[in-house]
């Protein structure tokens, strides 16, 4: 709760819930927002004793109450019904905590967050909704066009009907973003070449597609057989693709269609641009997410010091070339930095999982115990859980922190890398102010062993 609020001045609580606004009972915060918006409002609030109360008052009408939620959907997450080949949340370890294993595939979640959705799980009145909302833009997982194709990937029949339903949007004037994880030798190849032409022929209501390499952790149990990328078959990837980039810019100045990072990384090639990403619409979707750190690290006047300083970067197999060559700019700079930039093997999920945001506390504290003496330890923030000092294998940033005598702290953005190297001594990451975490499981990232 916000200090200085509606809902501090109503002596709200953690534990209080909302039971309805104005006599209507919210199913989700859209719901609440929509109800909220009057100027007179009625809540019938139920404390955390089990005690029931009515509070009337007046406000604004763009005043917020102040308060924040558990979660977005107060009638429960639709969950998803596939049972799709490349599934990441089936490839989990198995007795990890249960918010990792709920496969979301709710529309409020995709308007609201940028979650992705496959389509095959609306009904008639979630699709009359949307259009009467106008709950745009949303996030959808295409995969592929081609019906045969994608109902194998998803293995369920709805999923041919995906040109009907995205009709049916494009027909209510919603806009969507659209993800397909390649699966080589599946929906790459001619495959691909007609999902990315459909997609483009979208446009404008159609407003980015996404292309990230299937990813395959060690715990995967499915008999499917699933074949990653390789550095010759992620360049023929490239190739592909840039050439509809270049015909799509030539028409409308926008790249529209994006390779997930790992297929730069993979092929050992640079990543583009930063004027190809059309402003990172799908940045958390691993979209450029190298070249938007790089652009960071460019935006800092690194401090000028010449104290001694020896530093270690801890971060996943497919970045940390990309901050090894940065930290050398810093320490040719610098004579008297010394920085180890460590590539940390993914034990917990297998090798071939190689992005920092998959890393483990338990993985992370062995490479520091291994790590000769430093003054302090970089980590990637992206490991964390947002809004807490916790890793996906519920090992915590201050258990990491009592492994080690150096101090350590997390690292974000190019900006953070730099204001840390430049000037470890006064820089300190602060996560007061991150908000929580949405699990999104439509995909994964990863290269071969």
């Amino acid at each position: 709760m916000h200090p200085d609020s509606i809902a501090a001045e109503l002596e709200l609580r953690a534990g209080d819930s909302i039971l309805t606004v104005n006599d209507q009972n919210p199913r989700d915060i859209i719901d609440l927002s929509f109800a909220l918006a009057d100027e007179e409002i009625e809540l019938l609030i139920e404390h955390a004793d089990g005690r029931r109360e009515l509070v009337a008052f007046d406000k604004d009408i763009d005043e917020e109450l102040g308060v924040e939620f558990e979660s977005a959907c107060f009638d429960g997450i639709r969950q998803c019904r596939n049972r799709c080949v490349f599934c990441f949340v089936d490839m989990i370890a198995p007795n990890m905590r249960r918010s990792l294993s709920i496969k979301d595939d709710d529309y409020r979640l995709s308007f609201l967050y940028g979650n992705f959705i496959t389509l095959t799980n609306l009904t008639d009145a979630d699709f009359k909704r949307i259009a009467r909302l106008h709950l745009s833009p949303l996030f959808i997982s295409i995969h592929a066009i081609d019906p045969e194709v994608r109902s194998t990937m998803l293995r369920t029949k709805l999923a041919a009907t995906i040109v009907e339903r995205l009709d049916r949007l494009e027909a209510a004037g919603v806009e969507y973003h659209t993800q397909v994880v390649l699966c080589h030798g599946l929906n790459d190849g001619d495959i691909l070449e007609r999902t990315i032409e459909e997609l483009s022929r979208r446009r404008p209501q159609c407003l980015s597609l996404a292309i990230v390499p299937v990813g395959v952790t060690k715990h995967r149990r499915d008999p499917f057989p699933l074949n990653r990328f390789d550095r010759d078959s992620a360049r023929s990837v490239i190739e592909q693709v840039e050439r509809w980039q270049k015909k799509i810019r030539r028409r409308s100045h926008q790249t529209f269609v994006h390779l997930g990072d790992e297929f730069y990384l993979m092929a050992g090639l640079e990543v583009p641009p930063e004027k190809f990403y059309d402003g990172f619409p799908q940045l958390d979707n691993g979209i450029g997410l190298t070249r938007s750190f790089i652009s960071d690290w460019q935006s800092i006047e690194p401090v000028v010091s010449d104290e001694p300083m020896r530093l270690a970067a801890l971060a996943g197999t497919s970045i940390a070339p990309i901050l090894r060559r940065l930290a050398e700019e810093e320490m040719r700079r610098r004579p008297n930095l010394s920085v180890e930039v460590v590539a940390v093997e993914n034990k917990f999920f297998g090798s071939s999982v190689n992005v920092s945001g998959l890393l483990t506390g338990g993985d992370l504290i062995d490479a520091v115990r291994a790590l000769g003496e430093v003054d302090g330890v970089l980590i990637p923030e992206s490991a964390l859980r947002a809004g807490e000092n916790v890793f996906l294998d519920d090992v915590t940033l201050e258990e990491l922190r009592r492994s080690s005598s150096a101090r350590i702290e997390p690292v974000l953005s190019g900006a953070d890398f730099r204001r840390a190297l430049s000037d470890f001594n006064s820089y300190r990451k602060d996560r007061s102010e991150e908000t929580l975490y949405t699990w999104q499981s439509n995909a994964a990232y990863s290269t071969p062993d």
